[in-house]
């Protein structure tokens, strides 16, 4: 079972857990494709992927195709005489990479597939406040996430959850389920099943229109955003405060459900507490990034900055 010779590509830190735990339990991983170094950072100093990062500290061989079409990287990847392939958070494959190994390309999608293809599937489950989500293996295609399925685990989402700890969760699920599908495939008792016809729900990319606060949305769908968001990318919204219009991004909210007359937006502070009126209630702001400050909780902002009578998030 452990001699099959698996070719292991990822990026991310999410990746580096299920590369970690195929080398802590002997699997044979010959080989590891990551993205090329980029430059980061004011120096513009290379900085390498976790993947690369993790992959050099076990002496692994890396590839860094900066083309996964290139004839060359093709040659390289054969010559690892790979029986299966894995990917975890990479790119689109072309054919004649997937189709290489004998045993096929698996991949592993931080969803219940059908749903949530795409690149945000963790943010969008809590963004559209759904009660479980999972993790899906499945055989590469032709198309974006919609091969067969292996196996599949799922997990509940907590009403506080936010997408680190449930990117967390969904990690240490993944590299169990990962585990079990190398075992199936060596066994010759992989049974695939076709992805169900739903009506699917997308996990487009992240990008700032969609990551900005709508404070005339509900309570529960704003709530639902910020969750989704913390840490990463972030939801943001623009504060007005007197003639001052200021960036900021929140972090750790919670909620408050209630009947009140304040407009839509409108901040209340004391000196302890932070919210924002919003349909049925306040969203209570625990952690808050303004434009060139350092992330802070709440009442330490509001020891260093005031807040104007008619304040609001825009």
């Amino acid at each position: 079972m452990k001699d099959l010779r698996i070719i292991f590509m990822g990026t991310p830190d999410f990746a580096v857990t299920i590369l970690k735990h195929l080398v802590d339990n002997n699997y044979n991983v010959v080989g590891v494709i990551t993205a090329p170094d980029k430059p980061a950072g004011r120096g513009r100093k290379l900085n390498e992927s976790a993947v690369k990062k993790y992959a050099l500290s076990e002496k692994l061989p890396i590839l860094q195709p900066k083309n996964l079409k290139n004839e060359e990287f093709h040659e390289e990847l054969k010559a690892f005489k790979a029986d299966l392939q894995i990917v975890v958070a990479f790119r689109m494959l072309p054919k004649i990479v997937w189709q290489m190994p004998k045993l096929g390309t698996f991949n592993l999608h931080a969803s219940l597939l059908p749903e949530y293809r795409g690149a945000a599937p963790i943010h969008w489950a809590i963004i559209n406040g759904e009660s479980k989500t999972g993790v899906t293996t499945f055989f590469i295609d032709d198309k974006i996430d919609t091969g067969e399925i292996i196996l599949q685990d799922e997990i509940n989402i907590n009403d506080d959850e936010t997408v680190g700890s449930l990117h967390d969760k969904l990690m240490h699920l993944g590299a169990n389920l990962v585990g079990k599908t190398v075992d199936l495939i060596s066994d010759g008792n992989v049974k695939t099943k076709k992805q169900p016809e739903l009506e699917e729900k997308s996990a487009s990319k992240l990008n700032p229109e969609n990551t900005k606060i709508d404070w005339t949305d509900s309570l529960n769908n704003i709530y639902n955003k910020i969750r989704g968001l913390n840490p990463f990318p972030t939801a943001w919204t623009i504060i007005e405060n007197d003639t001052e219009e200021i960036t900021a991004k929140i972090y750790a909210i919670n909620k408050e459900i209630v009947e009140h007359e304040y407009n839509t937006g409108k901040i209340i502070n004391t000196k302890k507490e932070m919210k924002v009126a919003v349909k049925n209630g306040f969203i209570i702001i625990e952690e808050i990034k303004l434009s060139g400050k350092k992330k802070m909780d709440s009442k330490s902002l509001l020891n260093g900055y005031t807040f104007s009578e008619d304040s609001k998030m825009l």
